[in-house]
């Protein structure tokens, strides 16, 4: 299974953008972690089946109902499995 490195940008810090990516991330069976960056980014780790991850990756560009999104890096990683999906504070 592999990891997916997000990096968010664009208007996502304050407008509930962490709590509706955990919602659409355990809803969706994925696990990882997201968090915010301080240079005003959210990066997500994300793991899970590869149609799942697609699915997912969807809502990272949505947001939430206040944030905007202005762009996504994404990267795949070698690490190890996560249990479950989590808010990093």
């Amino acid at each position: 299974m592999k990891t997916y490195h997000f990096i968010i940008k664009g208007e996502v810090q304050g407008v509930g953008y962490r709590i509706t990516a955990y919602l659409n991330a355990t809803r969706l069976g994925i696990t990882g972690s997201v968090k915010n960056l301080s240079n005003d980014n959210v990066e997500v780790f994300a793991q899970g089946d590869e149609k799942v991850i697609d699915n997912f990756k969807k809502y990272l560009k949505i947001g939430s109902s206040m944030s905007n999104v202005s762009e996504i890096d994404e990267d795949i990683l070698d690490k190890s499995e996560f249990k479950d999906f989590q808010i990093i504070y």
